[in-house]
């Protein structure tokens, strides 16, 4: 078993982090220093150089997976994120920064990387591996804002939901295979199976700490009871979809927004892998309608937002059509779309930080309990009312 990674002194007493709940916790990744800014910039020839003070260094981003922070130097303004290389190496990055260019290249808004001295997306130093991006016109609305938190407001569940559709337009030419079994990415193997629970344990053993962590766990009667209750039908409508790279991780603090509440720019493509156009529709519904942060032995006293799942779809629409087989998969997606990232999750926490009780929180917490929410009666109420108010 691979040590924990501990939080240093530094991030421990200058820096927190979105936890698994609603509280900010001391960082598992240390903040970024200012030495380490500079040092790492010299990679990269377009960044400029720092001043010699902190007056250089900016926000540093409170997302709990990797380090992030806002740069000053004498040519702008940037963002430079670090991963440690046990999550993202180069070559990791490298399919998710040629789908991020692509859909450049077609015109979207799309966060802009840029090149290290040797031409690539990614430099690799010590422990760590690094990216680089300019820093985007747009007002970052929801950048303190946890990632299971609704839109602010309908108008900007449309807009997201528009821009959506016009990722997935843009994408459509993209031809790459899915992303290897790096942490902390999207995939789209268990639920388009013939045989889930046989995909189920595919997906675990090619993970040896997941399946490490879940040998003395009933994991096969959970997620088989699941696949059964929630599932039915979702294997035959999913077979026929089309594949396509997609965002896999659309909530609204992954994008920056216009004085008028459009879409600006997106980013943060770390979970990006080929799914389909459905799959990450449902995704989109799933990290935004449900306050899931207020989950709580198996209830939620949040109502979930419908008005803006219907307003997201809506938005979605006005680019790219959705008929009611559509809207009809999307519904059956929507209480299990989640099990294959929380199951990443969950090989993070066991493997990476070697942290049991995370691991745990992320298997029952997230994978088995959202996925149990959408049995109670305000979870059945939820996927009738969309289902019928969305026109399936």
């Amino acid at each position: 078993m691979t040590a924990p990674i501990a939080p240093t002194a530094l991030s421990q007493s200058a820096h927190l982090v979105h936890g698994m709940g609603t509280a900010l916790e001391a960082p598992v990744w240390p903040a970024i220093t200012v030495d380490e800014a500079s040092a790492v910039l010299d990679r990269f020839p377009a960044a400029g150089r720092m001043a010699g003070s902190r007056s250089g260094l900016h926000w540093h981003s409170p997302r709990p997976f990797s380090a992030a922070a806002q740069v000053q130097t004498d040519a702008g303004r940037f963002f430079l994120k670090r991963h440690h290389r046990r999550v993202r190496t180069p070559g990791a990055l490298a399919p998710e920064h040629r789908f991020m260019a692509h859909l450049q290249n077609a015109g979207l808004a799309v966060s802009a990387i840029v090149p290290a001295r040797d031409g690539t997306g990614a430099v690799a130093q010590g422990d760590w591996t690094y990216e680089l991006f300019r820093q985007t016109p747009g007002l970052d609305l929801y950048r303190d804002r946890q990632s299971w938190t609704p839109f602010l407001d309908h108008g900007h569940a449309g807009a997201a939901g528009a821009a959506l559709a016009q990722l997935h337009r843009a994408a459509q030419d993209f031809a790459a295979g899915p992303r290897g079994p790096d942490p902390l990415v999207a995939s789209f193997t268990i639920l388009p199976s013939h045989d889930p629970l046989t995909a189920a344990a595919a997906y675990i053993a090619a993970r040896p700490a997941l399946a490490a962590f879940l040998a003395d766990k009933p994991w096969r009667q959970d997620l088989g009871r699941l696949f059964a209750m929630l599932g039915q039908g979702l294997t035959e409508r999913l077979a026929g979809q089309p594949p396509l790279w997609t965002h896999n991780d659309w909530h609204p603090s992954n994008q920056l927004w216009s004085a008028d509440g459009m879409v600006d720019c997106m980013f943060d493509f770390g979970l990006a892998t080929r799914t389909c156009a459905l799959h990450d529709i449902a995704t989109a519904i799933e990290r935004t309608a449900i306050p899931w942060l207020h989950l709580r032995d198996g209830t939620i006293d949040t109502p979930a937002d419908v008005d803006g799942a219907l307003a997201l779809l809506a938005g979605y629409r006005t680019v790219l059509p959705l008929g009611a087989a559509d809207v009809e998969t999307i519904v059956r997606l929507l209480p299990l779309v989640h099990i294959e990232f929380a199951l990443s999750e969950v090989d993070y926490f066991a493997g990476i930080l070697a942290d049991p009780a995370q691991a745990g929180l992320a298997w029952h917490g997230y994978a088995i309990d959202h996925a149990e929410w959408f049995l109670s009666h305000a979870g059945q109420d939820f996927l009738q009312q969309l289902r019928k108010r969305a026109g399936a």
